[in-house]
């Protein structure tokens, strides 16, 4: 089995990555992380260019980094070996996060209620609801 979670390193991404390997833990199945970048893009003369692109990669990073520290301690604590893969996606945050879904044969995805964007705080949970709406697989959303 392989269980997706989308984080985007705010407390309650943290928390749907706590429930996330908690089931990979206790279903022996394979967690994968992932983080969606949003970058403005442009493009120039038929390329892609994203402006604070290293930027944005590192800080992807950082958050997959800070995600699978998470995980491993959840692991820990449920005395489990599991598996922990990251990804790191760019695109709509429903639209990368469900048809990263179904490239990799995830079985279930979980994530977060809301963000961490104040913006996107007052439109409740749309990126939620886009993943509960365009899934193919169970979405556990988290609270």
């Amino acid at each position: 089995m392989r269980y997706l979670v989308a984080t985007d390193g705010s407390t309650l991404g943290d928390e749907a990555v706590r429930y996330a390997a908690r089931q990979a833990a206790a279903f022996e199945a394979t967690l994968v992380i992932a983080h969606v970048l949003t970058p403005d893009s442009e493009l120039i003369d038929g390329m892609l260019i994203l402006p604070g692109e290293e930027a944005a990669v590192e800080e992807g990073d950082r958050v997959l980094s800070a995600a699978r520290r998470v995980a491993e301690t959840v692991a820990d604590e449920e005395g489990a070996d599991i598996d922990i893969e990251t990804e790191l996606l760019t695109g709509r945050p429903a639209d990368a996060i469900t048809a990263f879904a179904d490239e990799s044969d995830a079985d279930a995805i979980h994530v977060g209620h809301r963000g961490l964007s104040e913006e996107r705080e007052q439109v409740v949970g749309s990126v939620a609801k886009s993943v509960v709406d365009k899934a193919t697989v169970p979405v556990t959303v988290i609270r």
